[in-house]
Order: structure tokens, then C-alpha cells, then sequence
């Protein structure tokens, strides 16, 4: 008869987030995981399998729980489309300030894992795709509500209006770790709304 889980699993799996966000995938070890989560490594792969698999339940619950918080700033019916824009970008800084080490953000655990993983483990980037399409898909719409409102410019075709609000907020990320300052990001941020209204 398999013992009963003595811990909390969502508990780990927000440990577990935590270590591969500040280290990456790559650098974080078994070690840095039993740390972070308070589990000897056989309670870690007898629950998990794996690091990879580990790392695959941590990244799902990190999209899961950022996007959530934009699409809820996005779908924001009861506030004009530039404010939704603007409410996102206060956002992603914010949390480029609330999360760091050493004085520098430790970045997005998404954009971060795009570069180390994306192009050679398709199941990571399969789940990152799934991600993208999901904010460009609410980028798209509250683009389109700001056309129609006549609030942002419709010189330019909502997708690709949604791909260049995508990759801004990458680009702040990747700004953030590399030592950028708030107001940086704010100058950032006005130009993107800026350039939406054009």
C-alpha cells in the first residue's frame, strides 16, 4: 500500500517555480530543488518523476497563474482599451520590481525559459506556444475594442498591433534583468501606448 503525501503539492510545485525562475533550468540541481521545496530527492521523483517533468508542472502552474492575472487587466470590459494597455504595463513592472535578486529582476520565468529551452525541448515549447497564442488572442480583442472605440489607431491590423504589445513586454522584461531602471520601463511603456494611439 503506497504511504500518503506528507506535504502540500501545490506548495512544492510554487518551490520548485521559484528555484528554476531565479536559476534557469539547466542550473538548477536536485539539490537546489530539495532545498527549495523542503523534500528529499526520492519524495521529489516519486511524486514528479523527473526534474524535467518537475520543471514541465512548475512552468504550467507560472503561465497559468501570470496569464490569468493580464487576461483579467485585458478583458476588462468596464475600462476604455488604452487603460487596459496601460493597467498591463504597470503590471509587468511591478512585477519586474517584485521579483529580484542582486538589484536585478530575475526576469520572466516564460521569456527566460524561451531562450534556454524553446528551440530544443518541443513539449517546453509546445506549452510556451500554447501560452503566446492564448495573450495574443486577448491582445487581438481588446485591440480590436479600442479600434472600434476609436481609441487606438486602425492604420494597423489588430494581430499585428497584438504581436508588437508581445514582444514590448518581452522586450521590458529582458530590459528589466539586464539592470533597467523603473522610469526606463515606464519611458517604455508610454511609447508602446504612444505608438497604439497613432
Amino acid at each position: 500500500m503506497a504511504r500518503p503525501r506528507l506535504f502540500d503539492e501545490e506548495r512544492v510545485l510554487d518551490a520548485a517555480m521559484r528555484a528554476f525562475w531565479e536559476k534557469g533550468y539547466e542550473a538548477t540541481s536536485t539539490q537546489d530543488l530539495c532545498e527549495a521545496t523542503g523534500l528529499g530527492r526520492s519524495s521529489i521523483y516519486n511524486t514528479f518523476t523527473s526534474k524535467h517533468a518537475l520543471f514541465q508542472r512548475s512552468l504550467a502552474r507560472y503561465v497559468e497563474t501570470m496569464t490569468a492575472l493580464q487576461l483579467d487587466l485585458l478583458e476588462d470590459a468596464g475600462r476604455p482599451a488604452v487603460e487596459r494597455f496601460e493597467a498591463l504595463f504597470a503590471c509587468i513592472i511591478e512585477q519586474e520590481f517584485a521579483h529580484r535578486r542582486d538589484g536585478r529582476s530575475i526576469g520572466c520565468l516564460s521569456v527566460n525559459t524561451t531562450v534556454e529551452l524553446a528551440a530544443r525541448d518541443p513539449d517546453v515549447a509546445d506549452l510556451l506556444a500554447g501560452d503566446v497564442e492564448l495573450r495574443l488572442t486577448a491582445l487581438r480583442a481588446a485591440v480590436e475594442a479600442g479600434q472600434r472605440a476609436g481609441e487606438i489607431s486602425s492604420g494597423q491590423e489588430p494581430a499585428a498591433l497584438a504581436r508588437f504589445v508581445n514582444a514590448v513586454i518581452a522586450g521590458m522584461r529582458v530590459s528589466a534583468q539586464g539592470g533597467a531602471d523603473r522610469a526606463a520601463l515606464e519611458g517604455i511603456a508610454a511609447t508602446a501606448v504612444a505608438a497604439l494611439k497613432a
